[in-house]
């Protein structure tokens, strides 16, 4: 074969490999918990939360969880909820009314607001935005008013929080965003 037949093959395998949209890699993500919100979403920064305290209207109210995954609430101070569910706050509030408080506290924690979600990359317009429940990739674009002109749009990257610390993978556009992910748009190559 000769340097000129040789060039162009591996020119146009080249030029060829670039329009292949890589393998999608979503295992370790889909290991994070469900798609979608359900009884399994955790608490975290950035929630903001309807509690209701039965009987006690001077209690109840909209509390933001801080950096450090805390409600600060009147009379029993801050309450760690980071890494629960909505239940499990709900018993930790009522321990801490039922020592010495409250007689028989019930309480209710509703999520008012989910975290944000942010978007990266090829987009009109990157940023962070209000989660909504049950989204895709695919909205979540919507919502950063499209794709930019050199947009993949047929795959992004999300990244999540896990139980071990981050983890990210390639993912189509259907695949469902929780509250906090981060999804980037990568450039294609033609």
């Amino acid at each position: 074969m000769n340097r000129r037949g040789l060039l162009l093959a591996l020119t146009s395998s080249l030029a060829l490999g670039g329009c292949l949209r890589p393998d999608y890699r979503t295992e370790q993500l889909d290991a994070t918990g469900t798609g979608s919100i359900g009884a399994r979403y955790t608490l975290s920064a950035g929630d903001r939360l309807r509690v209701i305290v039965f009987g006690q209207d001077n209690l109840s109210n909209i509390y933001a969880v801080d950096g450090a995954g805390r409600i600060a609430m009147p009379l029993i101070g801050t309450v760690a909820i980071g890494g629960q569910t909505t239940a499990a706050a709900a018993r930790t509030i009522e321990a801490k009314l039922a020592a010495g408080f409250v007689r028989e506290p019930h309480v209710t924690v509703e999520v008012d607001a989910y975290r944000p979600f942010y978007i990266l990359g090829e987009v009109t317009t990157s940023g962070q935005y209000p989660f909504v429940n049950g989204m895709t990739v695919e909205t979540a674009v919507a919502i950063a008013a499209g794709f930019g002109p050199r947009a993949a749009r047929d795959y992004a990257v999300l990244t999540r929080e896990g139980a071990g610390g981050l983890v990210s993978g390639i993912v189509p556009m259907t695949y469902p965003v929780r509250p906090g992910d981060t999804i980037v748009v990568k450039e294609r190559f033609f």
